[in-house]
């Protein structure tokens, strides 16, 4: 089987600090250039925003339910990488085998892997939130409020 995702060829962006959606809108652009796209610290990232509309915004999400054949209903994770990684593909046509090709050079991360130490990692040159937004919210504490708990 062709390996699909290239350590030495990768692109590591640093979520630390950096706004969700405008990170991801980058990272979306990337992947269907034909790039492989490593994110990591993706816990630490960004969701501008209040708190509690947030909060209960994803909640929802989570209990959404097809009453027929409650396995078709969408399916969103409480982790924060897997969270990430749901956002980014939202900004890809998934469905298509394109999408579906960058979607799969897609890998993130919580923290920093032992297989990216070494590497260059790209840092933005966005403002922080605090900055822009008057409110906002970790994905971390976003996780901990929709019930998974991160053991660092």
């Amino acid at each position: 089987m062709e390996e699909r995702f290239n350590v030495e060829k990768c692109i590591v962006y640093d979520a630390n600090g950096q706004v969700l959606g405008r990170i991801a809108s980058i990272i979306a652009k990337n992947l269907l250039e034909g790039k492989d796209v490593a994110v990591i610290n993706a816990e630490k990232s960004i969701i501008s925003g209040k708190r509690k509309p947030l909060a209960e915004k994803y909640r929802t999400r989570l209990n959404l339910q097809e009453k027929e054949n409650p396995e078709h209903s969408p399916y969103w994770s409480r982790r924060p990488d897997m969270l990430f990684k749901r956002i980014v593909r939202g900004m890809l046509p998934y469905r298509n085998p394109r999408g579906k090709e960058a979607f799969r050079k897609l890998h993130v991360y919580m923290g920093e892997p032992k297989l990216l130490e070494g590497k260059e990692h790209v840092k933005l040159n966005i403002k922080h939130a605090k900055e822009i937004y008057a409110g906002y919210i970790s994905l971390k504490d976003l996780s901990n409020t929709l019930g998974y708990s991160i053991d660092k």
